[in-house]
């Protein structure tokens, strides 16, 4: 049976579980990242939830990015920008919520994928998830997700990320550079660990984590502004001839 691509929020123990799905390989389309920026901001302002725990649906690939269609059918640069804010509408949801932001990331991360395993507060894996960023491929750059991956990776581990779109590194290596705060052997053991520590957390005073939140976002205020410029240099590269050349080996006709 074919599962339809969905976002959806659940709630359980004061956890809130934000889960999308977009098969084959959870590339994200515009709307849904207008869907999975809806329900993060939703479930920050629900107080019946005290944390939150992002993942996706699937047990193959974390996030594959951005959707290559969506990016295909981009004809002019205002449709770029706005398709690239969708990616930072979702990392803002994140920095704007006052619940941390769990992530659980069971398989691979490619483009898009890892900004999101590097916007949360918190982040756990299997050994299936490797990361890769393949934006360079393709005829753009990681810009959008640049600011995420920064706050923390080292500039030299994002650049050796960035300039190997090729190259898959391994989870245990994102997790020595810092992206991974631990890594699991079975999918099974890392959704344990996860909903463990959620429930643990949502049981201790919110207002403490939300100052401690606060505490580690300092610096980031500028990000409104600041993704909206590099979602304008995405939005102009992916009308480039060789972007275009690219995409077209990858959509359907």
């Amino acid at each position: 049976m074919n599962i339809k691509p969905y976002v959806k929020l659940s709630k359980s123990q004061n956890v809130g579980y934000v889960e999308f799905y977009s098969p084959p390989h959870n590339a994200l389309p515009a709307q849904m990242l207008s869907e999975l920026t809806t329900a993060i901001t939703n479930a920050g302002k629900n107080d019946d939830i005290g944390i939150i725990v992002l993942k996706s649906g699937g047990d193959r690939t974390f996030c594959a990015g951005a959707n290559f269609n969506d990016l295909a059918a981009i004809s002019n640069p205002e449709q770029g920008q706005t398709f690239f804010m969708g990616f930072a509408n979702v990392i803002n949801a994140i920095r704007n919520n006052p619940k941390i932001v769990i992530g659980c990331v069971q398989g691979k991360a490619v483009g898009g994928g890892v900004g999101l395993a590097a916007a949360v507060d918190l982040c756990f894996a299997s050994e299936f998830a490797s990361i890769k960023l393949s934006e360079l491929s393709i005829g753009i750059g990681p810009f959008v997700i640049e600011p995420a991956l920064r706050r923390k990776l080292s500039r030299s581990v994002v650049s050796q990320l960035t300039l190997s779109p090729q190259t898959f590194f391994s989870a245990k290596w994102a997790r020595e550079k810092g992206l991974y705060a631990d890594v699991f052997s079975t999918n099974e053991d890392l959704n344990k660990h996860v909903i463990n520590l959620a429930e643990e957390l949502a049981r201790y005073n919110p207002k403490a984590l939300n100052e401690f939140k606060k505490i580690q976002w300092q610096g980031t205020e500028h990000w409104g502004e600041l993704l909206a410029q590099r979602a304008k240099i995405s939005g102009a590269l992916v009308l480039s001839s060789f972007t275009k050349a690219q995409l077209k080996k990858f959509t359907k006709s």
